[in-house]
């Protein structure tokens, strides 16, 4: 079923990616050209920083490398389309990427496809790698124990809240709940004492992709205390109780009328709204959101300068309280060497020059990302930089990362169908629950799966 749905897809993307490449100029004229290195990144309109960092390190790779060009080629595109637009991409020789911004849950998935290259031996001659801490360094491995990209960052994932909203609700301004229903009070109130407010968001639709995988099901997920990989059976787990009251929010939050409408939850720039419009106009209390979201508003075009003032964050808390009691995920992004590249040296290369302590230290800051180099990280520049940043770090010692299994991504597009059927109220939680695990077999097959 997945893989129909990914076949479309990639069809249904191949007039797209021609106008991106068409449009950027970039793609037929750099691929094959051992002397352009071709670099393949998302662009929407609530993330525009990594431009910034990508065309201040083509300036330096090709003042130091005379004879050498860099093309950007930006993909405008939300999460799901990006990442079938680079599948797209990577089918061609003449279209493949040099360098590729790739997200951590599709290294493994990505690799086993034979997109990427191993660069192991490059990374024994770049004396920048032990500055990168343990965690970082596996974000890259592939299945066989290669690594096949340099993270640029990591995340946490957390509740975002209004105290403007908040006090005229009559709710505190340092807000901290314990348990769902803490939660769900609070959305209440709002939606009783400030009627024309959304009370909150959780990312409920297939549109979103991995928004509704990981910031929204899994954070409730794993606050329940159940899984969905056992790592110790290497199997998939099917028929928990968690699962099913995962689900459960999302149908009390929908039918109760605390989520957004359904024409802004299922949109695929939910995201995007939420970040640069709902949140910055008080039009939306609570939101179950990344790290990521004030690095935006400090500077560039969506910059919020009263951000600070407004903006509360509390930990998202496990179901019932339960310890640890807060909950969050971890992800982060990676600049890969694609399998095609002419020349992969230079292709790294160029990924050390984007990701040495200067370039990783201006990505980090505005980009609002848990720094991954150890020199970066105790910089008193990225320290100060954003007043969010302490908040967030806390939150490592309980967060979770996704299955690091190269079927995880068909899989989050089975949970993302079980999730909108909910929040659209065309399944209740048991019947959502059941097809994923149906789904799920299909996928895996019954032999790696535990449970239920």
């Amino acid at each position: 079923m997945q893989r129909t749905r990914r076949a479309a897809a990639l069809g249904a993307a191949v007039v797209s990616i021609g106008l991106v490449l068409a449009g950027c100029g970039s793609g037929s004229s750099g691929a094959g050209d051992p002397d352009t290195i071709t670099v393949a990144y998302q662009r929407t309109a609530q993330f525009t920083q990594l431009d910034a960092v990508l065309k201040k390190a083509k300036t330096e790779y090709e003042a130091a490398n005379a004879g050498k060009k860099v093309e950007l080629v930006a993909i405008e595109a939300e999460q799901d389309q990006y990442f079938t637009k680079l599948a797209l991409m990577n089918r061609s020789p003449s279209t493949a990427p040099d360098v590729i911004y790739e997200d951590s849950f599709q290294v493994r998935s990505d690799a086993a496809a034979g997109y990427l290259a191993p660069i192991d031996d490059q990374l024994a001659r770049w004396e920048d790698w032990s500055q990168f801490d343990d965690t970082a360094k596996q974000a890259g491995l592939g299945d066989d124990g290669k690594t096949y990209g340099v993270s640029m960052g990591t995340d946490t994932r957390a509740l975002y809240y209004n105290k403007k909203i908040f006090a005229e609700a009559g709710l505190p301004a340092d807000w901290q709940p314990k348990t769902w229903d803490d939660v769900l009070t609070a959305a209440r109130t709002v939606k009783e004492k400030v009627p024309d407010v959304t009370p909150i968001n959780v990312y409920a639709g297939k549109a979103q992709g991995e928004a509704t995988s990981m910031q929204g099901f899994e954070m409730l997920l794993y606050g329940t205390g159940s899984t969905l990989y056992d790592t110790d059976a290497k199997k998939w787990v099917r028929g928990s109780k968690g699962f099913v009251d995962s689900l459960g929010f999302y149908e009390t939050i929908f039918t109760e009328k605390l989520a957004p409408s359904l024409d802004v939850a299922l949109d695929a720039a939910a995201g995007a709204r939420v970040a640069t419009e709902l949140l910055p106009k008080g039009q939306l209390a609570i939101a179950l959101d990344g790290s990521w979201l004030p690095g935006q508003w400090i500077s560039g075009e969506n910059q919020w300068p009263e951000w600070e003032e407004t903006m509360g964050f509390a930990p998202m808390p496990t179901q019932t309280g339960a310890e640890p009691g807060a909950t969050s995920m971890s992800g982060g992004w990676l600049l890969s060497v694609g399998s095609q590249a002419s020349d992969k040296d230079a292709a790294f290369d160029f990924i050390a020059v984007a990701l040495n302590r200067e370039n990783s230290l201006k990505y980090d800051t505005e980009n609002s990302q848990i720094a991954v180099r150890k020199d970066v990280a105790t910089d008193e520049k990225y320290l100060s930089f954003n007043p969010s940043f302490e908040f967030f770090s806390s939150l490592v010692p309980v967060t979770t990362f996704r299955p690091a299994t190269p079927d995880y991504s068909q899989i989050s597009g089975n949970i993302q169908v079980a999730v909108e059927s909910v929040a659209t109220g065309s399944a209740s939680p048991e019947e959502a629950a059941r097809t994923y695990d149906e789904g799920l077999v299909g996928i895996v097959g019954e032999d790696k799966v535990t449970g239920g």
